[in-house]
């Protein structure tokens, strides 16, 4: 693989950021265990008026690491239960992040398709532990670069699971790749 993405490739508008995760690998060490996941879906929350993002509400505990710097995880657990693995984007003090929706092991279950972010966290064994780290110097989880594969394409639709946020539900920021033919 080519390399780790730095806190440039973070620091630029969220769905460019999202678009541009697909085809690339989230790398998860798990004791001596590397599990290498190619990103397949993702969705954009974008700045303090997207109500569909958790900064809506404002800066709070919860939300604190999606004002920080790019390239650091907000990691959050929804119904008491599942984590949501997100990258933080653009610049320092606007709340914005891309969520991992899915992913396709690589290593070592080949293939392997883990659709929804709270599977694969549980899968990838993410936690809250991981919330506020630098993936840019993590050794825990990281992200590489990679590219789409001959005959994929990035197809958008609205987001999943926040019929709360109104008109901004249907904002077409999540992208995944399909296989065309």
């Amino acid at each position: 693989m080519p390399g780790r993405l730095g806190h440039r490739f973070f620091n630029r508008p969220t769905v460019k950021v999202a678009r541009g995760l697909l085809g690339c690998y989230l790398m998860r060490k798990v004791g001596s265990r590397l599990v290498c996941a190619r990103i397949t879906e993702t969705e954009a929350y974008v700045g303090p008026n997207d109500k569909a993002s958790h900064a809506s509400r404002g800066r709070t505990p919860r939300t604190e690491v999606m004002f920080g710097p790019p390239g650091y995880l907000y990691v959050y657990l929804v119904y008491g239960m599942y984590h949501c693995l997100n990258v933080v984007t653009e610049e320092e003090g606007y709340p914005a992040a891309v969520l991992i929706r899915s992913v396709e092991v690589i290593s070592p279950r080949q293939g392997k398709v883990i659709s929804g972010p709270g599977r694969l966290c549980r899968a990838l064994k993410i936690s809250k532990r991981l919330n506020g780290q630098d993936i840019v110097t993590s050794r825990g989880v990281w992200f590489e670069r990679g590219v789409l594969r001959k005959g994929e394409k990035i197809v958008t639709g609205k987001r999943i699971g926040v019929p709360y946020a109104g008109t901004w539900q249907y904002k077409p920021w999540r992208f995944w790749i399909k296989k065309e033919g």
